[in-house]
């Protein structure tokens, strides 16, 4: 009895297990505040940041099947040959990352 007791109160707290296929992914729920939400902000960096040149569309108009001439020139200028992409990765540190400043920014600009 002690077992299907526990059974029953813990069966809330079994969370649901997704197969990596957009079928599944797309049956998840989505959270109140961003179905609801009038304005979302995001932030989103990654080690298309630490050059601090173009947009996350860094490695394709550099080195992808149309690379952009800028691009090139820029990473030319600026690295040494033979630099890849995933030489960026030990460079992204967010050292002047301050969540509490994004927060207040994010807050003052009327964000909830």
């Amino acid at each position: 009895m002690l077992s299907v007791l526990v059974t029953l109160c813990c069966a809330g707290l079994v969370t649901a297990e997704y197969q990596p296929n957009w079928p599944s992914l797309d049956a998840r729920p989505l959270p109140s505040w961003y179905d609801e939400g009038k304005f979302g902000i995001f932030l989103v960096w990654g080690v298309y940041s630490v050059p601090s040149f173009g947009s996350e569309w860094f490695w394709e108009r550099w080195q992808g099947p149309k690379p952009n001439k800028t691009y090139v020139d820029f990473m030319t200028k600026n690295y040494p040959p033979g630099f890849s992409y995933a030489d960026f990765a030990p460079l992204l540190k967010a050292e002047l990352f301050d969540p509490d400043e994004w927060a207040k920014l994010i807050s003052d600009a009327g964000a909830k």
